[in-house]
């Protein structure tokens, strides 16, 4: 439990910190912008209890805004994103007692359940950062623009990472 707890606070660590140094000062075309710290929340286990997901997940989100200086619109998303993480779940995948391992990944649930729990994640944090963002429906084209390209952005970016620490067989 204590090799578990270390690793997902090393992952915490490492996602803050590439995200604040590295990922932050990226954007495509003045649009895209890869969120790839909710990676965090997106593999957390299922079996962690909701108010301890939120806790970490707000705590998340804190690091990152402090880094920042986003005025705690990463703390709301990422803390309602936790509390919306298990719904999302069981979208897709209606039973977590199926799942060989309580950690969402590629192998446990499958490359198409994953896609679309981590489609939709991704979708829902980046609607609503960039909600909060603008806080506005002036320009709501530019807004669905970012929404859709920073979606897409970081979607392909987690895959990425997802496969990299994918644990082989």
């Amino acid at each position: 439990m204590a090799k578990e707890i270390l690793r997902y606070l090393l992952l915490f660590v490492v996602l803050v910190v590439a995200q604040v140094v590295v990922f932050n000062h990226l954007c495509l075309f003045n649009v895209a912008v890869p969120l790839v710290f909710i990676y965090f929340i997106i593999k957390l286990p299922v079996n962690l209890p909701v108010n301890w997901a939120m806790t970490v997940s707000f705590l998340l989100g804190l690091m990152v805004d402090i880094f920042s200086n986003t005025q705690g619109m990463n703390a709301l998303g990422c803390t309602v994103l936790a509390a919306l993480r298990l719904p999302l779940l069981r979208l897709y995948f209606p039973r977590e007692e199926d799942m060989s391992n309580p950690e969402p990944s590629l192998r446990t649930l499958g490359p198409a359940v994953y896609m679309k729990y981590l489609l939709t994640a991704v979708a829902l944090y980046c609607a609503m950062f960039f909600l909060i963002e603008a806080f506005t429906f002036y320009n709501w084209g530019l807004m669905l623009l970012r929404v859709g390209a920073s979606t897409l952005l970081t979607f392909i970016i987690l895959l990425a990472f997802d496969s990299l620490t994918a644990k082989t067989r």
